[in-house]
């Protein structure tokens, strides 16, 4: 584990390290071998707080409740502020501290196992900025409350069921910021790119083409910038989402009408049928006459 802080604890605040026995344990129980801690703790109010470490083996993620705090990470440097999360990765060399006027107060988790670093990939939005480890997800009860069990798990002593929950803890907690992250992605880019305007634009054209400059145009944004936000708030490109649009209506038709292929081909913008149809097969599995004879029991398809 990396060497977490040893500056003086203030009151009413949580600094625990498991012990090295439980850690092996854990790293060879089926049951916490992919994810557990290593140490966690709350900083109250910590002043004077602060920490820079040149080697980091394990994952770290910290979450500000209240004050603020500095990051520094290849040679950047973020400000911290409340319901702020910030997810340091294995190998990443860093510094942060706590600020004097008002310093934070904090949940830290040092983690790891055979998933944490697809757990710490999986968080991360991607890029290299700085700004891309951290999530602003505002004050969550629920999660505070997953930590404060979390740390519950200092009275265990040595009972290893305690710390096999403590394990499946760490994993609830990250599972629910992976939800978070998104959501809270989405409302800062908010007032650039209104999805839901977008998406209506998508639907209402669903039976022609539509081009990224029509939809840039429609943000008020340029291409480039377009697609990369709506990618940050959807994991996706605005075309890929308009290509399964397309197919999802081809769908409906396949169900309910007899509209021949080529018909349903030009029906959602396709003059090419044969082109169409690659598209729907490389999205579905199945060709387009496959998926209709599935509907009437005459194709035995079996999910891939």
């Amino acid at each position: 584990m990396s060497t977490p802080s040893s500056w003086p604890l203030p009151p009413e605040s949580i600094r625990f390290v498991l012990p090295q026995r439980i850690i092996r344990q854990l790293e060879e129980h089926p049951l916490s071998s992919g994810l557990y801690p290593l140490g966690a703790g709350y900083y109250k109010k910590a002043a004077d707080h602060q920490m820079s470490r040149t080697e980091h083996d394990d994952q770290l993620l910290i979450y500000c409740l209240e004050g603020e705090g500095r990051m520094s990470l290849d040679k950047q440097t973020i400000r911290v502020k409340s319901g702020d999360i910030l997810l340091l990765p294995r190998g990443k060399a860093h510094k942060y501290q706590a600020l004097s006027k008002d310093p934070w107060t904090i949940y830290w988790v040092h983690f790891d196992g055979h998933h944490a670093d697809d757990f710490m990939q999986h968080l991360l939005p991607g890029g290299n900025s700085i700004s891309s480890f951290k999530i602003s997800l505002g004050y969550h009860s629920r999660l505070v409350s997953d930590f404060e069990t979390l740390l519950e798990t200092r009275r265990a002593s040595y009972n290893l069921n305690a710390y096999l929950f403590a394990a499946n803890q760490l994993r609830q907690i990250l599972s629910h910021i992976a939800v978070l992250g998104p959501l809270a992605r989405q409302r800062a880019a908010g007032e650039s790119l209104d999805l839901e305007k977008i998406h209506s634009l998508m639907q209402s054209h669903v039976h022609e083409q539509l081009d990224l400059e029509t939809l840039a145009e429609a943000s008020n944004l340029s291409k480039y910038h377009f697609v990369k936000k709506y990618k940050e708030l959807t994991g996706t490109t605005p075309i890929n989402h308009f290509i399964h649009l397309k197919i999802e209506r081809a769908c409906h038709l396949l169900d309910a009408s007899s509209q021949s292929i080529g018909e349903i081909a030009f029906a959602v913008g396709y003059e090419d049928a044969y082109y169409f149809s690659r598209i729907f097969k490389k999205m579905m599995g199945v060709s387009p006459s496959q998926y209709r004879n599935m509907r009437l029991g005459t194709y035995p398809y079996k999910p891939r």
